[in-house]
């Protein structure tokens, strides 16, 4: 992976740090919600992401809310957002800091 690409992979994991699940106060990658980011040599941002329940109240707009934050990173040519069910998120896919926020350790 070139090197400007590592740092764009850097710059989409800071800001997907900064975008925070409404019911929870913890980000989505810290929750686990973002299963995989690929950037391909033209810069264009592939996301796949899930949610914690299927009934997660912000079903549509948040995948809205990635989409749009991370097209606003400098060198991303565009960005395609895909979500899925396929593992079914649980709390073992957080990371050990979302953990102890809450409460889980």
């Amino acid at each position: 992976m070139s090197s400007s690409i590592n740092k764009l992979a850097e710059n989409i994991v800071a800001v997907l740090s900064e975008i925070y699940d409404p019911e929870i106060p913890v980000s989505i990658y810290e929750l686990g919600l973002i299963y995989d980011v690929q950037i391909s040599k033209e810069f264009d941002v592939k996301i796949l992401m899930t949610f914690t329940t299927p009934n997660c109240p912000v079903a549509e707009s948040l995948p809205i809310e990635v989409k749009n934050k991370i097209q606003e990173i400098s060198k991303v040519n565009s960005v395609e957002i895909d979500i899925t069910w396929d593992p079914p998120w649980d709390k073992s896919m957080m990371s050990e800091e979302a953990k102890l926020e809450l409460g889980f350790m």
